[in-house]
């Protein structure tokens, strides 16, 4: 489990750390990028292609998968998730759409920093607020 933002972990985007201050200052818990899904094998059963959510809530049992590309580069990230519903019906998992980070940021005074590791500033709330 980790909350608060781990300072060890390495975000592929800006956005994963600002949502991943938000869970801590709500102290909801979470873990990145806990577990990868088998979509697709070869005839070996070798996978050959997997998704990776970025957050697993564990006290919702629930996913979270932020995408910060323009709508319609979405199509392959949307097939995934559809693919992934199918093989494993049983996995909750929420997509969080460009627009829907942007509201998030916009609401809770979050910062999108510049560089996937900087080191956010403590100012009591998320984001700095």
């Amino acid at each position: 489990m980790t909350t608060p933002t781990d300072a060890q972990a390495r975000f592929a985007h800006p956005s994963e750390r600002a949502f991943a201050e938000l869970l801590d200052f709500y102290q909801v818990a979470w873990e990145y990028e806990k577990r990868s899904f088998p979509l697709a094998w070869n005839k070996s059963g070798i996978a050959t292609e997997s998704f990776t959510p970025d957050f697993y809530l564990p006290e919702f049992d629930l996913y979270v998968e932020l995408t910060t590309l323009r709508q319609p580069l979405v199509t392959r990230k949307n097939r995934k998730l559809r693919r992934l519903r199918e093989l494993y019906p049983d996995v909750r998992i929420k997509l969080l759409y460009r627009h829907d980070v942007h509201k998030l940021v916009a609401k809770y005074g979050l910062r999108l920093f510049s560089a996937p590791d900087a080191a956010p500033a403590d100012n009591g709330g998320p984001g700095g607020q």
